[in-house]
């Protein structure tokens, strides 16, 4: 029997907790053949080299390809795409995969997507059709769709816009979230394993702080982030557990700031540059909240009760749930947004709230069309011109 071969390319911490359920599928049916690239903040010290946890989950790691460098200007991220897309075309040239899969829109996606393109590997993608109005990453997610072959969108509206940017409806689908399927299938801790695994007790009220550049409002990021801080600084009862931003534009200036901040705040303040997908949904799910502008708020914290506090328009356009309280970047906003948050009849509201992505099993929907949609004559697209269609049905 001819396998199918599915490779898989994960850049980030984040992007692998939510492919996880996917790559074991993958991994374990016998008609499929996994192949898994990783490449990114996996492989940076920095970032905690994150391919480990990986290896420690017992998938076989196919190729790893560094292509960041030490910079995360504008010119340093120009050349990981550049760095990327090349010794990614000499991975596929080598393992002629089937398939090409990959979830989400950082930069070093759009490196993939190209490579497969030009390599003529059909590519499917995970999460399009979605917006962020404050970071770029929106216009690299609308770019994939169109380089993409099958589509796999997180809600009924997201199937739509791809549709509407020119997608076959027959290769577009509607799976929901697939990293709600760790928290209905992972083992999470309890508070008394949590609190020993961060090294805090969390309190009466505790927060997850998540906080990534606004890549469209370039120089804003020490603002912005500082005030968060100057908020919390004054709060000065509740428990803080920070993750560290990631490696745009200006992520490097924001962790600094972490570093110093919890340096000055230790005891009720810890920092991490990865939690891994255990200890982080374990923290989302025991915290009293989330703050910051991470999607894991919008997308994933109503699917454990959590009530989340989106600061600014990195996240602007999302779908989400009531749970979730949108400000401005501004101290008497975040301040007034905290307060809500920790507003008694809120917090018992959140308990119940509806996750729009939460539609269940994400991964075996998305693992079923990988192992039996067809593939032949799908490289070469036709524009799905809606206009068109509706006028002449």
């Amino acid at each position: 029997m001819i396998k199918r071969k599915i490779c898989i390319v994960t850049g980030s911490r984040a992007e692998y907790g939510l492919l996880y359920w996917i790559i074991k599928s993958v991994n374990e049916l016998s008609e499929l053949e996994l192949q898994l690239v990783v490449t990114g903040m996996h492989l940076s010290p920095e970032f905690g080299l994150t391919y480990k946890f990986i290896e420690a989950d017992g998938f076989p790691i196919t190729q790893k390809v560094d292509m960041l460098t030490t910079s995360d200007s504008a010119m340093g991220i120009a050349k990981s795409i550049g760095r990327g897309t090349s010794a990614l075309g000499q991975v596929f040239e080598d393992l002629k995969p089937d398939l090409i899969l990959i979830l989400g829109d950082r930069f070093e996606l759009l490196a993939v997507a190209s490579a497969a393109l030009v390599s003529r590997v059909p590519l499917g993608h995970i999460h399009g059709g979605e917006i962020t109005e404050g970071a770029f990453d929106e216009a690299i997610r609308h770019a994939i769709t169109k380089m993409a072959h099958l589509h796999f969108a997180s809600t009924e509206v997201y199937r739509k816009r791809i549709i509407q940017l020119g997608e076959n409806p027959r290769h577009v689908f509607n799976v929901g979230a697939p990293g709600i399927d760790n928290i209905r299938c992972l083992d999470l801790l309890d508070r008394p394993s949590l609190e020993k695994e961060l090294g805090i007790d969390l309190g009466e009220r505790s927060l997850l702080v998540t906080w990534h550049p606004v890549t469209w409002e370039p120089g804003q990021t020490e603002f912005q982030f500082q005030c968060l801080l100057e908020v919390l600084k004054k709060l000065d009862d509740i428990k803080l557990i920070f993750t560290k931003a990631n490696a745009d534009n200006e992520g490097r200036q924001i962790n600094t700031m972490i570093d110093s901040f919890v340096g000055a705040n230790a005891g009720r303040a810890v920092v991490f540059a990865s939690l891994g997908q255990v200890r982080y949904l374990s923290t989302l799910k025991l915290v009293s909240g989330v703050i910051g502008n991470s999607s894991s708020g919008i997308i994933e914290a109503p699917s454990v009760g959590t009530g989340t506090v989106n600061i600014g328009s990195r996240q602007g356009g999302r779908i989400q749930a009531s749970s979730v309280i949108d400000c401005e970047p501004s101290l008497e906003a975040i301040e007034m947004a905290i307060d809500k948050l920790f507003d008694p009849e809120f917090m018992q509201s959140v308990k119940n709230v509806i996750n729009p992505y939460d539609q269940g099993g994400a991964s075996k929907k998305i693992v079923d069309v990988l192992h039996s949609c067809p593939l032949g004559g799908i490289l070469k697209k036709k524009f799905f011109d809606i206009s068109f269609t509706e006028g002449n049905r």
